[in-house]
């Protein structure tokens, strides 16, 4: 009968129905790259284009109509015929269709956008209003009291290709588009009289066509490099996003995984425990003989081994657990004041008879006298434990351990086990102050630890706020240095006066 689909999940942790995100993260990011090439001639390229030249006519549709209302007034005040009204509502209008069809093209979708066919009709409406300026070009004004009219009629030209230069740079030929016609209407009309000044303002307004085109092509090209720019922005961006949401996935494994770890060691906690304390209650009666003697001494030697091995398996699980919490945080420390001499000196004595089997010497080398220690006693003679331990597991036989308690330059105090075991090589240093690293030498060894007693260390070290080092070098053997920060150190409290405690008896 096969687990529900929930269960499944639920016991495996990861739910593996979820799609793979990242995937998705990646087409997306090609899409959005593609989308913005910084190619001319790209379809997508083009569109943005056009949206930004969209934009520049649509902001200022007001400019040249009102320049066209601003002309018109001022040929009425110097006696022009209602020609001059003819051609400004002319003009305005045309200028209003050039900026429906900026407005049309700014509000599509650029998916939506055809630029062939955007682009085409952006050049008629230019074209269309440059017909108004061709008509203007055609104007005359015999009544007028101004003398050198073509001069300014030749003016507002220039001023109106310099407008527009300016604000339809994003679209290539809308300038010629736009007074290619006018320019030529005024030569016509300028040749017919052929008058010197007429002439020399002919000759201005075909020079000025090119350059204000090389203006405007240079101003294009200002406006492909703001689009560049806003491109590499929006690739960033999706960069950003893309890492974003790598680290959301690995953040959500990586805590489906602690989950899973969290589950496992509960359940082994629980699982282990249980049927380790049966088999270390009842190889203990056997080995010690409570209910009686044994006929067989080998079953009593087997008991013993039997209670020997599951009390390894369970300082292992110990072990396991310890390091697990303080991963997690979930370490609570029974902070209270303590003296780190007494704890080293209990720590030597509980494993002097474990050195004295392999001939090893333990030497203290204790401060005379240290304050108290605001820290937790478990850890700190866990910490020490652990260090006496490996320190007589990778030493000879015949060597000699020194473990010295003293004060840091700092004001803290400190607790060092120095051996003159193998040592371990400099760049095995990491890895077996890692989980379940072991170096060389310990692989080697036939008294293989399991790796978690110098993380645990290194953890309790650090939740006291300190600092745990490990020095050593091959053949001169390796020296342990847990650190205690000088916030830790408990001031003594002065002595109290002879005559003030005598005082408080009396009273």
């Amino acid at each position: 009968m096969s687990l529900p689909i929930a269960s499944t999940a639920d016991k495996n942790i990861v739910d593996r129905r979820k799609p793979h995100r990242n995937s998705d993260v990646a087409r997306a990011v090609r899409r959005t790259r593609d989308r913005l090439s910084q190619q001319s001639g790209n379809r997508d390229f083009d569109r943005e284009l056009l949206k930004l030249h969209a934009r520049a006519m649509a902001g200022g549709a007001t400019a040249i109509p009102l320049l066209v209302v601003a002309i018109a007034v001022a040929g009425l005040a110097v006696g022009m015929s209602g020609k001059i009204l003819i051609w400004a509502l002319l003009t305005v209008s045309c200028y209003a269709g050039l900026a429906i069809v900026a407005r049309h093209v700014d509000r599509t979708e650029s998916a939506d956008l055809k630029p062939l066919q955007s682009r085409r009709s952006f050049l008629a409406a230019h074209f269309l209003s440059g017909l108004g300026w061709a008509y203007f070009a055609s104007l005359g004004c015999n009544a007028c009291a101004v003398d050198q009219f073509p001069v300014i009629k030749a003016v507002m030209l220039l001023f109106a290709m310099a407008a527009t230069a300016i604000m339809a740079s994003s679209l290539r030929d809308a300038l010629l588009a736009t007074f290619a016609v006018p320019v030529a209407v005024y030569a016509y009309f300028a040749a017919r009289l052929w008058m010197p000044v007429e002439g020399i303002m002919v000759g201005l307004l075909v020079v000025a066509l090119p350059f204000f085109a090389y203006v405007a092509s240079h101003l294009n090209r200002s406006s492909v490099m703001l689009l560049s720019f806003q491109t590499e922005k929006d690739a960033l961006i999706a960069e950003l996003e893309t890492a974003k949401s790598m680290s959301d996935e690995a953040r959500r494994r990586a805590e489906e995984a602690n989950l899973a770890k969290s589950r496992f060691l509960a359940s082994m906690s629980h699982e282990l425990r249980t049927p380790l304390n049966a088999i270390l209650g009842f190889s203990e009666v056997m080995a010690n003989e409570v209910l009686g003697p044994m006929s067989n001494p080998t079953y009593r030697d087997y008991a013993k081994d039997v209670h020997d091995s599951g009390q390894h398996l369970l300082d292992l699980i110990n072990e396991i657990l310890d390091l697990s919490r303080i991963e997690a945080g979930r370490y609570q420390l029974h902070e209270e004041p303590v003296v780190l001499l007494n704890i080293a000196e209990d720590c030597c004595h509980m494993m002097e008879l474990r050195a004295r089997n392999k001939d090893i010497r333990i030497v203290q080398d204790f401060e005379s006298q240290l304050p108290r220690l605001f820290a937790d006693e478990r850890a700190v003679r866990q910490v020490i434990l652990n260090l006496l331990s490996n320190a007589i597991k990778f030493t000879a036989t015949g060597g000699e351990i020194r473990v010295r308690v003293g004060w840091t330059a700092g004001g803290g105090q400190y607790v060092s086990v120095r051996d003159n075991g193998p040592g371990i090589p400099a760049d095995e240093i990491p890895i077996v102050l890692s989980a379940f690293g072991q170096g060389s030498i310990a692989i080697k060894s036939a008294e293989q630890g399991t790796g978690l007693g110098l993380p645990i260390v290194q953890g309790l070290v650090a939740m006291h706020g300190g600092e745990f080092q490990l020095l050593s070098k091959l053949r001169e053997g390796t020296e342990a240095i847990a650190t205690f920060p000088l916030g830790r150190v408990m001031e003594e409290l002065p002595a109290l006066p002879m005559k003030a405690v005598a005082g408080g008896r009396r009273r």
